[in-house]
């Protein structure tokens, strides 16, 4: 292990001659944007090797946004019943309403179990059975016998999985020596003549100090980007950073259309409610106390996939079914549970619902109403976490020195939807998978690619530009404008006519976005600055949504449009790839073919 005196020298060798415009940089084998779970799990992995990891988080490693996942790990142990890893790919692929890639889908679902036994090991605190194994709660879509009824799968630490996710892979990485550079923005990617990814350009928000961070591999892990809408269960950590360093750089967006709306926000507040209630038995309910899912979902119920459930419950507030003095939400029973069941499997819910509902579940219902949650696109990559772009006839040209990891990547396993439990597995296979990738390279017998001399012009030309203003448009107010779009205009059913305004809406928005006004423009800690650079990435991820959203004639997954209510396999069974440069969209296939298996060939979902 190395010392502390010898590691602080290692650092101080790394601080290396400045730049032609004058920033300093420092070098590393690889830079990790993002210290949620898919950052930190691949970390770990390089840091284990022995690699000379630097890992950015805009805030300390574990309040990333990994912290909020409740309800469980996708996983087949098979510890409460019967279950193996084909059933869990077969959910996958038909969850994703057939848009995932069936080679990264199987070796997903065939690495589950080996990941949450690695967890287990690291120490993470999981529930248990009385026998000592893991406990597994049912969660939407997850299914028995290829979907003869519901399975119980999730790998759960009572409510607050990912918390005890997040904290279980810091604390290895404290241990393994990965260096950490908290309240670090990046603001772009740095690539050379070849197009290679040689590092990144970052901001040292304590002091306002820009920073070239070189690296022979880049990983993006910065989540996803939630915040594009007005009512969402993100942080708002989440503005797509990711998404928009990789637009900016010329890599195109996949399948930015897809976004989860989660079945169950608390009413008026947006805060997440897991879908593990409706696996330890809770109920929806309408204004007649009628368990509406009976209706929509015969087998699953509660538990179908939750773009079925979103849509079912958004159909009874608009046809008149809705409770409340406004008719605008639905109630989410668990008094039935029992106070001991609550208490022991949901604490933090019971929390959430007193503070944020105003009820007390052991006695009240919940009132919820569908919520922005999660996007199924992303950067995209293959399943080691190289990113991937078409070029020629090759849909998967690998964009040197560059991976993407976790939700701001698109492997892609969630196709048009993702089922529950799969993001925390999605963190945990495809961080350890790149982290394994990148090891095989053996990086520390190789140089760095050579900087270019104009490395970090750009970053530091949009931070001129907002410290030259004098005048313009208020960050926030463009922000919001942009929330209350998609909001409008690409909510849970979309139409032609209200995606048209809402292209039309976003395109001007960019064009304001422009012209933002910095009031502030001191250097230490100046919240305004990252806000107004946040700005930038929030601006390209709704672009990239709308855009995508509006060209998409069909209903696949949680993009249920209207206009055109089938899904058309013939001509919209294909990835859309969206191009910062033009807003122009080109499309790639979806890979039927798995490594090893038969094929899922696409079929009507029922459940």
């Amino acid at each position: 292990m190395v010392g502390d005196d010898s590691l602080e020298a290692l650092i101080v060798a790394e601080v290396l001659t400045k730049l032609a415009n004058g920033l300093p940089r420092r070098k590393f084998d690889v830079v990790v944007v993002g210290a949620g779970g898919s950052g930190m799990r691949c970390s770990l992995q390089m840091a284990e090797a022995g690699l000379n990891v630097a890992v950015l988080s805009k805030v300390f490693p574990t309040r990333s946004h990994t912290v909020a996942a409740q309800g469980g790990i996708g996983a087949s142990l098979g510890n409460m019943s019967e279950d193996n890893w084909y059933w869990h790919m077969f959910d996958t692929v038909k969850g994703s309403d057939y848009l995932g890639d069936q080679d990264a889908i199987e070796f997903m679902c065939r690495m589950a179990p080996q990941v949450v036994y690695e967890l287990e090991h690291f120490g993470m605190p999981f529930d248990r059975n009385p026998d000592g194994t893991i406990y597994q709660r049912p969660f939407g879509g997850h299914t028995a016998n290829f979907g003869e009824k519901p399975v119980q799968r999730a790998c759960a630490a009572a409510d607050r999985t990912g918390h005890a996710m997040l904290h279980t892979l810091y604390q290895r990485n404290v241990r393994a020596r990965t260096q950490f550079f908290v309240e670090w923005m990046a603001l772009d990617l740095i690539r050379d003549s070849q197009g290679a990814v040689v590092g990144v350009v970052a901001l040292e928000m304590e002091t306002g100090e820009v920073m070239v961070l070189e690296a022979k591999t880049t990983v993006l892990a910065t989540g996803g980007a939630g915040r594009i809408w007005a009512a969402s269960t993100n942080a708002f950590i989440n503005t797509g950073d990711g998404m928009g360093m990789a637009a900016r750089a010329g890599i195109p967006l996949e399948d930015m259309e897809f976004w989860q709306f989660h079945p169950t926000g608390v009413a008026g507040a947006g805060v997440l409610v897991t879908e593990g209630v409706r696996g330890e038995g809770g109920i929806l309910l309408n204004k007649h106390g009628e368990r509406f899912m009976e209706r929509y979902a015969p087998t699953l119920k509660d538990l179908a996939p939750r773009d079925f459930v979103s849509r079912s419950m958004d159909q009874e507030i608009q046809e008149g079914r809705g409770c409340g003095p406004d008719g605008d939400y639905v109630l989410l029973k668990l008094d039935h549970l029992g106070a001991e069941t609550i208490m022991k499997r949901l604490p933090s819910i019971r929390e959430i619902a007193i503070k944020f509902a105003n009820v007390d579940p052991i006695k009240d219902p919940i009132p919820v109403v569908p919520t922005i949650h999660y996007q199924m696109g992303g950067i995209p990559t293959n399943y080691h976490g190289q990113v991937v772009v078409p070029s020629g006839s090759d849909h998967s040209a690998v964009v040197e020195g560059l991976y993407a990891i976790g939700e701001c990547a698109c492997v892609s396993v969630h196709g048009a939807n993702r089922l529950g439990t799969n993001s925390l597995l999605d963190l945990l296979v495809f961080g350890r998978s790149a982290g394994m990738h990148i090891v095989e390279q053996h990086l520390p017998n190789q140089s760095h690619r050579e900087i270019p001399r104009e490395a970090g012009d750009a970053s530091l030309g949009r931070l001129a530009k907002l410290d030259g203003t004098a005048s313009g448009e208020n960050v926030q107010e463009v922000a919001n404008d942009i929330r209350r779009t998609m909001q409008a205009h690409c909510g849970v059913f979309r139409t032609t006519e209200r995606m048209t305004q809402g292209v039309d809406r976003i395109l001007e928005l960019a064009e304001r976005s422009q012209r933002v006004h910095l009031g502030d423009k001191s250097k230490v800690f100046n919240t305004a600055r990252v806000e107004a650079l946040e700005l930038a990435n929030l601006v390209e991820t709704a672009k990239a949504t709308m855009v995508s959203a509006h060209a998409r004639q069909e209903s696949r997954g949680a993009h249920a449009h209207r206009d055109f209510t089938e899904r058309n396999d013939a001509q919209w069974m294909k990835h859309s790839m969206f191009y910062s440069d033009g807003n122009r969209l080109s499309y790639k296939p979806v890979n039927l073919k798995p490594m090893s298996v038969e094929s899922f060939a696409p079929k009507v979902r029922t459940f």
